[in-house]
């Protein structure tokens, strides 16, 4: 075992997520070391005392790695300078670390922890950019303790500053306390991590508080996978596999979830159903709420409601389908009505005229979509202004807790309430929707049945429509128009499981041969960078967007954002770059937001003024890299309507590169240029209803870059992935009660 004394004198590299680092050290006698461990929080200039054991690398010779280290304060100038330089202090860049230790020599970082107000003697530094400095040094300091005490059990640097942010300096306390809090409380800390954590603090394998909390854990990820909720059987074998403890001990766990009312239990079609508590409230509330709504008998809105749409037609130039008429007739007679049809049906035509007829006579109506790029189109589409659905209901921030603003102690004052593109709305965010509407709120759902479900829990769309409950209306004619688009040509005999018409000239559906998965990456990689905008003028990266069915392999969504960096965004000087995980960020590059931060602000600026401040930024939201700053640790990126938003380093797994995105994703957007890679693929994903949802994101043309056989292959494979969701059994169970008889879910 060896111990050596020195000053980092450079950091060669680190890996943020685990603060395994290489790093130069100048020893006490003057010689150089190669340093390599784990060693989070040194920065160059810094002086740390390592204890750790020699080894001979074959490339790069003689290494120490690192067992254990401790940091001191830099003794000298240059080696302050150097490690105010480094970066730890959000701030304090390379001209301001000079300025600092001008002024205030070795003593400059006992200003900063004892007399912060000291530093507004330094040019450049005002009262503002003090307390800021002074708070992200008392924070670093407090992180160190924390990461000391952390890193005995595994966890990385970027979960360590999560824990912090959500504990404090309670973060150690809480940790030994109960060591399960982080897989329910830090997002991206599993229960296995925790689990670890708890079984090296001596808390013992069978355990009734890690049964219940590895029960949770199982529950918590089959709401990952769409589930609202499991078979008892299968989650009691899914605990047994992880856990390796009897089925007795998990039924204990279970019986005792369900008496703190963590869990409830169900029977659905012969099985008996475990949810967790918010997600059985939801399909309960949604059910029942539903059900009251479709119950409500509205006076007639128009005496002569066809003289009326007589008269709309003529207006508009248009004539309505027979089944357009109807679901018209429906939404101004009902309480709740689902609209549902492929593209160039005639779903837009029908809103817009929904909404008129009900303007007409002075109803407030509401237009609302599930994410942000779909109550943009929503908005174009219509000419009235449509708002995410979480900007509907204001959402909040408020005494530590989310929340929706608008709900049953303040709905909302719209009379008719509008939502668009419902296939991707999962059934927590359906449950306070409804709850937000007044007794007498009319409610039309529109959305494509056949599109993937909701990446959140539940089936909504297709349980509500499977119910029989409320009044659905299907479109399916295509209106002439429509059919001179192959995409939408296409897009229906997809669905019906016929093989597409390909390369028909002078029309929008183009399919590239090519077999192997090298040639595909090539291909999109010319496509982009060259051919469709010398020849369509698409701009690379505002019109076109690869959507890959896969995230995995040379086509997957991983890869081809590599290669397509490369080729639409390649490093040059002055272009800066912050490596973040295994991703280059880069200034100018196109990114998306991959998770839904309500409280992440946002502006619009005009000629460098503030014209609009706002909250959220949401799964799915796509934009461009505007800048990157090393001295405040931040990059600045803007979004759709000028939403410019400031990420620290720290937030940066909120974002992922997006030249390509999974199908997934593309959900409720719509680009003018999709490029498809199909190659071979598994089955579970190689599936029609993909292909399918990602034909219809295209609004000006197609392209499909590999096998004639994958198309084939995927055109009838219309498998659809299982999803155990109640809320049909709910509707039933509703139904069956009589109206005399109180309902266990009143007031929810």
């Amino acid at each position: 075992m060896a111990e050596i004394s020195g000053i980092v004198q450079e950091i060669i590299y680190r890996n943020e997520e685990n603060g395994f680092t290489v790093l130069e050290l100048k020893d006490d006698d003057g010689g150089e070391i190669t340093a390599v461990g784990s060693i989070p929080f040194a920065n160059e200039g810094e002086k740390v005392l390592i204890t750790g054991e020699w080894t001979m690398h074959p490339d790069y010779g003689p290494q120490i790695k690192i067992l254990d280290y401790e940091t001191v304060a830099p003794s000298t100038i240059v080696g302050m300078e150097k490690y105010l330089a480094s970066g730890l202090i959000k701030g304090i860049g390379p001209a301001t670390a000079k300025r600092l230790v001008e002024k205030f020599g070795l003593d400059v970082l006992e200003v900063i922890q004892f007399h912060p107000e000291r530093l507004t003697e330094v040019d450049g530094i005002g009262p503002a950019k003090a307390e800021s400095i002074y708070g992200s040094f008392a924070e670093q300091k407090e992180i160190r303790e924390v990461m000391v005490f952390l890193k005995t059990y595994g966890i990385s640097t970027t979960f360590a500053v999560k824990i912090y942010k959500m504990y404090g300096d309670m973060t150690i306390q809480v940790v030994k306390e109960n060591p399960y809090r982080l897989a329910q409380d830090i997002q991206g800390i599993g229960f296995k991590t925790a689990d670890r954590i708890a079984q090296s603090m001596g808390i013992t394998f069978d355990s009734p508080y890690r049964i219940e909390a590895g029960t949770l854990y199982v529950l918590s990820q089959a709401v990952g996978y769409g589930h609202t909720y499991l078979p008892e059987e299968k989650l009691k074998e899914a605990v047994g596999n992880i856990l390796g403890v009897d089925k007795i001990l998990i039924e204990n766990a279970i019986v005792s979830l369900s008496m703190r009312q963590a869990i409830f239990t169900q029977d659905i079609e012969g099985d008996r159903a475990i949810y967790l508590a918010p997600f059985y409230y939801a399909e309960l509330g949604v059910a029942k709420r539903l059900m009251k709504m479709s119950m409500v008998e509205f006076e007639p809105v128009y005496d002569q409601i066809e003289d009326k749409l007589k008269e709309f037609q003529m207006e508009e130039g248009i004539i309505f389908a027979k089944e357009q008429k109807e679901a018209i007739l429906e939404s101004l007679s009902n309480g709740v009505v689902v609209i549902t049809g492929g593209p160039g049906t005639g779903k837009t035509t029908t809103i817009n005229c929904i909404i008129k007829l009900f303007e007409r006579k002075g109803l407030e109506v509401a237009l609302a979509a599930p994410t942000g790029r779909a109550a943009k189109r929503m908005t174009e589409t219509t000419g009235h202004e449509a708002k995410t659905i979480h900007r509907l209901l204001e959402y909040g921030y408020a005494e530590g807790e989310d929340l929706f603003n608008k709900g049953e102690d303040d709905p909302l004052s719209a009379d008719v309430v509008i939502v668009d593109e419902m296939s991707m709305v999962d059934i927590i965010l359906m449950n306070n929707l409804l709850k937000a509407l007044m007794p007498g709120t009319r409610l039309v759902l529109v959305g494509d049945v056949d599109q993937l479900p909701s990446v959140g829990a539940g089936n909504v769309l297709k349980d509500i429509i499977d119910s029989g409950i409320i009044k659905v209306v299907r479109l399916t004619e295509i209106f002439r128009q429509a059919q001179e688009s192959m995409i939408i040509v296409n897009a229906h005999r997809i669905n019906n499981g016929e093989f597409p018409y390909l390369n028909v000239r002078e029309k929008d559906f183009f399919f590239e041969r090519k077999h192997a998965p090298a040639d595909i990456l090539n291909t999109i990689k010319e496509l982009t960078l060259n051919r469709l905008p010398r020849f369509t003028g698409f701009d690379s990266l505002k019109d076109m967007q690869i959507l890959s069915p896969m995230r995995k392999g040379l086509i997957g969504v991983n890869n081809l954002n590599i290669e397509l960096q490369k080729v639409l965004n390649p490093p040059s000087h002055g272009k800066k770059e912050k490596l973040y995980r295994d991703t280059i960020f880069r200034e100018g590059d196109k990114v998306m937001q991959i998770k839904n931060n309500y409280k992440t602000e946002w502006e619009v600026t005009e000629k460098g003024r503030v014209i609009e401040k706002g909250e959220g930024v949401f799964n799915g939201d796509v934009g461009y890299i505007l800048s990157i700053d090393e001295e405040d640790q931040t990059m600045l990126v803007i979004f759709d309507e000028g939403r410019e938003v400031t990420y620290d380093f720290t937030q940066l797994d909120e974002i992922e590169l997006a030249y390509a995105i999974s199908v997934h994703k593309s959900q409720g957007s719509e680009f003018p240029v999709v490029i498809l890679p199909l190659a071979w693929g598994p089955p579970l994903l190689m599936t029609r209803n993909l292909l399918y949802t990602a034909v219809t994101r295209a609004r000006d043309m197609v392209v499909i870059v590999g096998r004639e056989s994958a198309i084939e292959n995927m055109i009838q494979n219309n498998r659809i992935a299982e999803r155990y969701s109640g809320l049909k059994s709910q509707f039933k169970n509703i139904f069956a009660v009589p109206s005399d008889v109180a309902l266990p879910f009143d007031g929810i």
